[in-house]
């Protein structure tokens, strides 16, 4: 007899449900697809050392879950079912609750933070872990990092832990690293984050074929969404639980505003006071800018399910009470430009997330995670196309109870992921105290400006080698530089107006203005009793030629008389 309560595949287009051949046939195409990889990836585990092989056995199993995810995944969402959030979803950090600042190491003695140190620092020109780049006064992310901690823990007389998560490509510098900080009063752990193969993009089969061999370039770290899974098998988890923490703090170690919140952290560990349920999973969300339209947002969909009770009777369900990460690889080619747009998702994710232990431990062994699988297409040196397969953290809240996000102020999302994010953080934008940036109090305005580097200042030793001195950049608004250009000591780069400022204004045609400026030359534009727009101002060489160019941003038309450009170009290069 048939299974009177089989369920049907989600409707079509059209309203109809999908041809049932055509979606057997899809489905038996999968399962002999995943067979085949079960059966390589008991061929691999052989290869694997005995002392190994509980870890690797761990590892691909975790892998083959999430290549069966990723058969059974869409590739897109259906943009038809994406709805804007309800007014509760996101509570503005302002309304959080107040705490009793006796409580504050009572609180603390709750808490773990993590931070995902997995990458390497080859987009910037870096070798090895990121967390190794100097930010200010020589102090690199990890330096920053534990001072904080360190502050925290002496200030509250508490001892907060620090863990890293560290991938294979980071590990072992870490471990090394760690050695010169025997003496701060922080309690480090690390573990690595899996460790998965990645598949040939046609075959969909390891390139790999002995675990042992050392072909580094033929694994990957699957994205920070591996973190509970991993954090789990490396027995810490179950570790803090039983000391009594009860939360984690989770950001990038290259996000400097990723500091712990007292206001956050009782409002995780409080909420059932104030008669609601203590949220399992809470996100920080901040204002979207131009400058982050490419950032995943929070969404909640409506999705729908069909079962068939007998053969004639269908049964609708819609489930929408749960949030999502959506991320821009998921959106439809046609709607991209609606995905980018601040007046429709006007929040982005900073990826600093509060995460309950004990909820995080019953998702990992109910195996009830499941995060959206991002594709990472790849062409190696050895000139193979593959594809990693990756999950995103934040991903994660669809399935934690009570989960919301906080819309926080822009400070704490202070992220290093070019070197025109550095300059900012070495300027004199932001003050430094304990290893904790904050934006300048001699800046008039709390935004910052927005910066944009040529390809000459990508990699940080050849962005090191044109400043002479890092900048004034208390009253710059816009800087686009281009081209090969130097920057001498004591430059000021600043816009003054007796005009209205409008920070987030679209983008404007740019306007030329027509002065030269020379190599070695500092120059004030002259005076006139004329309003004409200003914008990018092109630099030109002794042959008429102009060789690069300086955007001071384009906010509004401005009177000459009103504007005054104080800098010194050091050398130009044609």
């Amino acid at each position: 007899m048939a299974n009177p309560h089989r369920p049907l595949h989600p409707r079509s287009s059209n309203g109809l449900v999908p041809d049932a051949r055509s979606e057997e046939w899809k489905s038996s195409t999968k399962r002999e697809t995943l067979g085949v990889l079960e059966h390589e990836l008991q061929r691999l585990l052989a290869t694997s050392h005995e002392a190994k092989l509980d870890l690797n056995r761990k590892e691909l199993s975790g892998f083959r879950n999430l290549f069966s995810r990723f058969l059974r995944a869409k590739t897109f969402v259906d943009w038809s079912k994406i709805q804007p959030l309800p007014e509760h979803a996101i509570q503005p950090y302002g309304t959080l609750p107040g705490y009793d600042k006796a409580a504050i190491a009572t609180m603390l003695s709750k808490l773990v933070v993590v931070k995902l140190n997995g990458g390497l620092g080859t987009s910037m020109g870096c070798k090895g872990p990121k967390s190794v780049i100097s930010v200010r006064n020589d102090l690199t992310f990890l330096d920053l990092t534990m001072q904080q901690i360190q502050t925290l823990n002496k200030t509250y007389d508490v001892d907060v832990p620090l863990v890293l998560m560290n991938s294979f490509n980071t590990d072992d510098d870490t471990q090394k690293l760690l050695k010169k900080y025997a003496n701060v009063k922080v309690d480090v752990h690390s573990f690595c984050q899996s460790r998965y193969p990645r598949i040939n993009k046609e075959t969909l089969m390891p390139i790999v074929s002995d675990i042992e061999s050392g072909d580094h370039e033929a694994w990957y770290p699957p994205g920070h969404g591996n973190f509970y899974e991993a954090f789990h098998n490396s027995g810490l988890l179950d570790k803090f639980i039983a000391q009594g923490k009860e939360y984690c703090f989770l950001s990038n170690i290259d996000n400097m505003g990723a500091t712990v919140d007292l206001s956050i952290l009782n409002f995780v560990l409080n909420a059932s006071a104030a008669g609601d349920a203590a949220p399992e999973f809470v996100m920080e969300v901040t204002d979207k800018t131009r400058a982050d339209v490419k950032g995943g947002t929070l969404i909640q969909p409506i999705i729908d399910w069909w079962w068939r009770y007998g053969s004639q009777i269908s049964i609708r369900f819609q489930y929408e009470n749960r949030l999502m990460l959506l991320e821009i690889a998921q959106v439809p080619k046609d709607y991209v430009d609606e995905f980018k747009s601040v007046s429709k998702f006007r929040i982005f994710n900073t990826n600093n997330l509060w995460v309950h232990l004990g909820a995080m431990k019953r998702n990992v062994e109910q195996q009830t995670l499941e995060m959206e699988v991002i594709v990472n297409p790849k062409h190696l040196d050895r000139g193979l196309d593959v594809i990693q397969l990756e999950t995103a953290a934040g991903a994660a809240i669809k399935n934690f109870k009570g989960a919301c996000g906080i819309n926080v102020p822009r400070s704490r999302f202070l992220p290093v992921k070019k070197t025109s994010d550095l300059l900012l953080l070495m300027s004199n934008l932001y003050d430094i105290d304990n290893g904790s940036l904050t934006l300048s109090g001699l800046r008039s305005f709390p935004t910052t400006p927005l910066v944009k580097l040529g390809s000459s200042f990508d990699k940080v030793k050849d962005f090191l080698g044109r400043f002479q001195g890092i900048p004034d950049l208390l009253e710059l608004d816009h800087l686009t530089v281009s081209g090969d250009v130097t920057f001498g000591k004591d430059v000021s780069l600043k816009v003054r107006s007796g005009g209205h400022r409008n920070h987030h204004r679209e983008p404007r045609r740019a306007y030329r203005h027509s002065a030269r400026i020379h190599p070695g030359e500092q120059d004030r534009l002259g005076q006139s009793a004329h309003p004409r727009p200003l914008g990018r101002l092109p630099l030109v060489n002794e042959h008429g030629n102009t060789v690069a160019s300086i955007d001071l941003g384009e906010n509004c038309r401005r009177e000459i008389n009103d504007f005054s450009l104080l800098f010194k170009i050091h050398r130009i290069s044609v």
